[in-house]
């Protein structure tokens, strides 16, 4: 298994108990894969830097997990079909 660190944005409209079962979906989905959890930050609503969709604002996320590839690729399919992530992008770190 890998280290990876994933950052993600949530739509700023979610009600917090809808972004909070978001978070959880997403962790759950690695820990149901073998994957190990060592870190979700939620950073908070923060200003975009340009308009996304019509949206000025957005909800920060960074998980740091240890996960193998195939768990990986079915994190990144469900985040692009949810329309609640605006954007999201998954870093392999590197082994020490």
């Amino acid at each position: 298994m890998r280290k990876y660190e994933l950052m993600y944005i949530v739509n700023a409209s979610l009600d917090e108990e809808t972004r909070q079962g978001l978070i959880d979906n997403l962790k759950n989905q690695v820990e149901r894969n073998q994957g190990v959890v060592s870190d979700v930050t939620e950073m908070g609503m923060r200003d975009f830097a340009y308009e996304i969709d019509h949206m000025t604002k957005g909800f920060y996320v960074l998980m740091t997990f240890e996960a193998d590839v195939e768990t990986v690729v079915e994190l990144e399919r469900i985040m692009r079909l949810n329309r609640s992530i605006i954007r999201h992008m998954n870093v392999r770190l590197d082994e020490e």
